[in-house]
């Protein structure tokens, strides 16, 4: 059974550091590259952060340098590490394996980042 639980998102002031966790259920997690995706109010679903299975990692220029991804193959987890938060890293933080459709494939139910002060 395929399932992603993304969890550990809240209510931080800028400048402030979360780390979020997803649980994969599903054999096809651990041999996909995963990447963590967020969703501003009225924007898109963005990939922010990927890791393969090897554990290379690839960011978007807007988080470099203050997010690290990272994953456990043996146990089925990724994570994002965020630090020095900003206003507009607020969004819905979904994770999930690299060129997964909105349409046609499993999400779980993402957790709430908002970085406010």
């Amino acid at each position: 059974q395929v399932q992603l639980v993304e969890s550990g998102g809240g209510l931080v002031q800028p400048g402030g550091s979360l780390r979020l966790s997803c649980a994969a259920s599903g054999s096809i997690y651990t041999v996909s590259t995963m990447g963590w995706y967020r969703q501003a109010p009225g924007k898109e679903r963005e990939l922010v952060a990927s890791v393969t299975p090897g554990g290379s990692t690839s960011y978007a220029d807007s988080v470099k340098g203050r997010f690290t991804i990272s994953r456990d193959n043996a146990k089925n987890t990724v994570w994002l590490q965020m630090n020095s938060l900003k206003p507009e890293d607020t969004g819905v933080y979904y994770c999930n394996r690299i060129g997964s459709s909105l349409k046609y494939d499993y999400w779980g139910q993402g957790t709430q980042v908002t970085v406010s002060s």
